[in-house]
């Protein structure tokens, strides 16, 4: 017995979501199994959804800006995403949705060292940037930071989920001069003002932006961290993770999370363990 899966986002054709599916599928023989792109506007949204089971799907993802809204539909959801306020994974049973967020645990897998006691500085306060704030903190996070354009939304995701906020200004005190960071050879042995930065914006998903025009810090910046985590992919590194990789730091790209979150949402899905490193190889194409 297959399953039709697919991915909802506005927009969402640069999704890697279809090619990462499809090729487990096929690794592990699971015939009938199909997964599409589902490009949906937010006035669209509560009708597709609702409409997705008879269709005949079993599951769906979402994306941006989708990830507070299909949360708002599901008729039950795990405790993370009810407390994150946000969803990326919806499974159709019977009728009902039941939602979940696999971004959380997605990100902190996807780490090349343990969170514990450290601290972060997340830019952005949006569905994704929940998603992390949460996991970090749960995790055992020392201190998380959040910044964001709007300040008063980085104000409301930190008084519910914990954090503090933070300005430009503030970010840039916080890193200090890059010459007092030492080693520069990254890796676990480096010492760092800030262990984690993890861009959850927007910026850098449309290829004429450029991300440091828009971030509170340059590419200089960037050396002062032991580890860049960006949830942007593309077709080439974004300019964050560019400038992380020439600095010597350690990088974990949107890629690495999608095939993370994906392989959860995959296992609940057909009951089957994720094929990783062929879900991995299909996303980076």
């Amino acid at each position: 017995m297959g399953g039709r899966c697919g991915v909802l986002g506005w927009p969402v054709r640069h999704s890697r979501s279809p090619a990462m599916h499809e090729a487990a599928y096929a690794a592990l023989g699971l015939e009938g199994w199909t997964y599409q792109l589902l490009p949906v506007p937010p006035e669209l949204l509560e009708e597709t959804v609702r409409g997705l089971e008879g269709a005949g799907f079993t599951g769906a993802n979402a994306t941006i800006p989708h990830k507070h809204a299909v949360l708002a539909l599901a008729d039950s959801a795990t405790d993370r995403a009810r407390a994150i306020g946000a969803a990326n994974t919806l499974t159709f049973d019977g009728g009902r949705i039941h939602a979940d967020n696999t971004d959380a645990p997605a990100v902190v897998e996807a780490l090349p060292f343990d969170v514990a006691g450290a601290t972060a500085l997340v830019l952005g306060a949006g569905g994704t940037a929940r998603s992390a704030v949460w996991a970090l903190l749960d995790a055992g996070a020392a201190d998380v930071l959040v910044w964001n354009r709007t300040r008063e939304r980085a104000e409301r995701l930190t008084a519910e989920l914990g954090g503090r906020v933070v300005d430009g200004e503030a970010v840039t005190a916080l890193l200090g001069p890059i010459d007092d960071v030492a080693p520069r050879g990254g890796g676990a042995d480096r010492v760092a003002p800030i262990d984690l930065l993890l861009n959850t914006t927007a910026v850098g998903l449309a290829t004429e932006q450029t991300q440091f025009d828009h971030l509170p810090l340059s590419a200089a910046d960037v050396s002062a961290f032991r580890c860049v985590v960006d949830f942007v992919y593309g077709a080439q590194p974004t300019d964050l993770i560019a400038a992380a990789r020439a600095a010597g730091v350690e990088t974990v790209d949107g890629l690495e999370i999608l095939v993370r979150q994906g392989a959860i949402g995959f296992e609940h899905w057909t009951g089957k363990p994720a094929p990783l490193d062929v879900m991995r190889t299909a996303a980076r194409g």
